[in-house]
């Protein structure tokens, strides 16, 4: 009997709808004219939730996963507090991944961006112990052969 309710529900919606095409359907897709944010803006969104004394992991790693999935390498301050975050969850596994995304985010440019990232984070990496991938040799593959091109 509920089937039949909700049948009775998707035909009367199916009804009501416009149709497929008409001129009002085209204009249903979102504009890109809204409200723009400004960079400040943008950086202390990120760095004021990564600050947040009760930030558990899964919302650390949302909004991380957020930051990869956008087209843009995060400001210093955003990875700093990204880093101290990691330190609150006394989770160092999950501070080296954030230091391998920036890494990755910087894509083609990484001899460019990557040392500049680097300089501005080295004093926090400092006051947290964290070492940087290089350092700690992860930039490397562990069990990489030695390609037989070089040998000779």
């Amino acid at each position: 009997m509920l089937r039949f309710v909700g049948k009775q529900i998707n035909n009367t919606l199916r009804n009501s709808l416009i149709p497929y095409n008409t001129v009002i359907r085209q204009n249903i897709r979102a504009s890109h004219d809204g409200p723009q944010e400004t960079e400040e803006e943008f950086n202390k969104q990120y760095v004021t939730y990564l600050n947040r004394t009760n930030l558990d992991h899964w919302e650390f790693r949302q909004a991380m996963n957020k930051l990869a999935a956008m087209d843009l390498v995060p400001d210093p301050s955003i990875i700093c507090a990204a880093l101290r975050a990691c330190r609150r969850l006394n989770d160092f596994a999950l501070a080296i991944r954030v230091l391998e995304m920036i890494k990755d985010k910087c894509g083609s440019k990484v001899k460019e961006i990557y040392p500049y990232i680097l300089q501005e984070i080295k004093p926090t990496l400092d006051e947290l112990g964290i070492n940087t991938i290089e350092e700690l040799g992860y930039d490397k593959p562990e069990l990489a052969l030695q390609s037989i091109d070089d040998i000779h």
